[in-house]
């Protein structure tokens, strides 16, 4: 029964088909926690260890399930401390709800104890943003907000006063144009499909490109057999954005891989010389891993029309879902009967994997980041949710670990925050208890974050955390002296036993030295019931080389060496090994 303003709040969410809420309680958000505890049967309250895992755990389940992601967190620094999470969701497009408590309401900015306007703060990272002014405001600005976020596909906000959640309906009285309304818990459908002449439009230029690459991000979830169907008609490789990892399985000959410093070699050649590029859900970043404006045309897909031409002058643009696009595209499709251009990528495709394995099966010690997303890639199930954290770690994620069909995979995208992996891993498992789920994580990212672990714990989900630990924040360092030429400061990480830790927390701690045992371990670890943290301790020389090193990195590089680097020596001798190795 809707008794408080609270109860209006929580119970429009349920409406929406909310089940799951992250957050921290705080005396600022005292009468959503009361509603939430007499809705326990309808609704799950997961207590998070910081609110920045609750936001990050709220776009996870946006980006695994595609459904609305809720975080909650108090007044004053509670709510700031989502701000990273949020602004995740905002770089890559997930549905979240933030809701904040603020101060009573005939008490703000008056300088009293955590009164931060929290609705001020969040308008950059919001789409929709508002302050509940009383009782009778509650259910139309929660029924907005939920809408908007699952409309325009972002962060909505609803910073609540904390006298306001605790006050009966009849307490608060509606303005004369207040009248009573039915609020419908569904979001509108926009148009999912471009017109008859711009379908046409867009068929007869992909019918005359000669070498035509598709560039697919994680808009084009959702439109696997599609990609691949178009992709066969045009003799198109598909490459895919960091985001769309997942979104046609690595296995499959049609694909050469990710594009970017963490891309593949055949998928950077293809792009360098296509005539025709084909952007299917992406606005991938790097503009200067795209091709030349004057090399080739483009034909893009979008859902969001401010997308078209963002990173590449489309001279065709689409706007609506990427399935329904693609097939009203297919049968317009010429058949393109030169296949030299797809073969070469395939060709391509074909050493590039025999490349990875070969890193993925080096038996060096001190050992090989690479050995640890091989062996775990061959272990992974075939409906895994395997999320990665920022930084070395992705390149070895993006690379080394093949994406198969049915898994998913995610991370922070364009923000590319570290600490995500955890919060993540833990959002999917609750999201799908019956699959398995693991972080792969560095030991930077990872020790920002994981107190979570004890969440894991605490509710008992099986997760599977892989720390690679180098003792450096690798991506920093490599950036300082590949891109500027300067000896890496800074750095350098203290060592934490990660085992150790997970163990004190209640779990399962498993180590990993030697690249001989890390099947092995690996196999014990996964198979273990409950969390776990795998720590496997690597090399920290170990370069994340981009797939073709260019003119500038490699003299910026040998400038480090000469400017003082101080592990000088291991640097050149892991890179020297390296290179001697693969030219064998």
């Amino acid at each position: 029964m809707k008794t408080t303003a609270a109860d209006v709040m929580i119970d429009c969410l349920i409406d929406w088909g909310v089940d799951t809420i992250f957050g921290m309680p705080g005396d600022g958000i005292n009468g959503l926690m009361e509603s939430l505890r007499t809705r326990s049967d309808k609704i799950r309250f997961v207590q998070v260890r910081h609110e920045e895992s609750a936001a990050f755990m709220a776009v996870a389940y946006a980006k695994y399930t595609g459904r609305l992601g809720v975080c909650l967190a108090t007044s004053g620094p509670g709510g700031l401390h989502l701000l990273n999470g949020l602004y995740d969701a905002k770089l890559d497009g997930a549905p979240v709800l933030a809701i904040t408590g603020h101060h009573f309401h005939d008490l703000i900015d008056e300088h009293s104890q955590q009164d931060v306007n929290l609705d001020r703060v969040f308008m950059d990272v919001s789409v929709y943003n508002a302050r509940v002014m009383g009782p009778k405001h509650v259910e139309g600005v929660t029924h907005l907000a939920c809408r908007n976020a699952l409309g325009k596909r972002g962060v909505a906000h609803v910073n609540f006063p904390v006298d306001f959640q605790s006050m009966p309906l009849k307490a608060g009285n509606a303005s004369t144009r207040n009248v009573d309304r039915y609020y419908l818990a569904k979001k509108g459908k926009p148009r999912e499909l471009p017109g008859e002449d711009q379908i046409m439009e867009a068929a007869a230029l992909l019918n005359s490109g000669k070498r035509v690459v598709i560039l697919a991000g994680q808009g084009a979830f959702g439109a696997t057999e599609e990609l691949l169907a178009v992709a066969e008609k045009l003799g198109a490789p598909i490459v895919k954005a960091l985001l769309g990892k997942a979104c046609v399985p690595d296995d499959n000959p049609m694909t050469t891989g990710g594009i970017g410093l963490l891309g593949t070699l055949p998928s950077e050649e293809a792009i360098k010389s296509c005539d025709l590029l084909f952007m299917v859900g992406t606005s991938f970043p790097y503009v200067e891993f795209l091709p030349k404006a004057t090399q080739a045309r483009c034909v893009q897909i979008d859902i969001d029309p401010c997308k078209i031409g963002l990173r590449f002058p489309a001279d065709v643009g689409l706007v609506g879902d990427s399935a329904q696009t693609l097939n009203a595209l297919i049968p317009h499709l010429q058949r393109n009967e030169d296949r030299s251009f797809l073969e070469k990528a395939q060709d391509g495709r074909k050493k590039w994997w025999k490349l990875m394995q070969a890193r993925g099966e080096r038996e060096d010690v001190p050992m090989k980041p690479q050995v640890v997303a091989w062996e775990l890639g061959k272990r992974l199930q075939s409906d895994a949710v395997v999320s990665s954290d920022s930084g070395t770690i992705t390149s070895w994620w993006a690379r080394q670990i093949p994406a198969k069909k049915g898994q998913k995979y995610s991370l922070s995208g364009t923000l590319a925050s570290m600490a995500n992996g955890l919060p993540y891993t833990i959002a999917a498992q609750l999201a799908y208890p019956e699959r398995q789920c693991v972080a792969f994580v560095g030991d930077g990212g990872f020790s920002m974050l994981m107190g979570e672990f004890a969440t894991a714990v605490r509710y008992k989900l099986p997760i599977k955390v892989i720390v690679v630990s180098n003792e450096t924040l690798g991506q920093i360092k490599w950036e300082q002296m590949v891109f500027l030429g300067n000896p890496e400061y800074g750095c350098d990480l203290h060592p934490i036993d990660f085992a150790k830790f997970a163990e004190a927390c209640g779990g399962h701690g498993f180590r990993i030295e030697d690249p001989k045992d890390c099947g092995a371990i690996l196999d014990e670890a996964l198979a273990c019931e409950g969390p776990v943290v795998i720590d496997a301790i690597v090399d920290k020389q170990e370069p994340p080389l981009p797939a073709k090193i260019e003119f500038e990195q490699a003299k910026n590089f040998a400038l480090s060496m000469m400017r003082g680097e101080k592990y000088r020596s291991s640097v050149i001798k892991t890179v020297a090994k390296n290179r001697a190795k693969e030219m064998v």
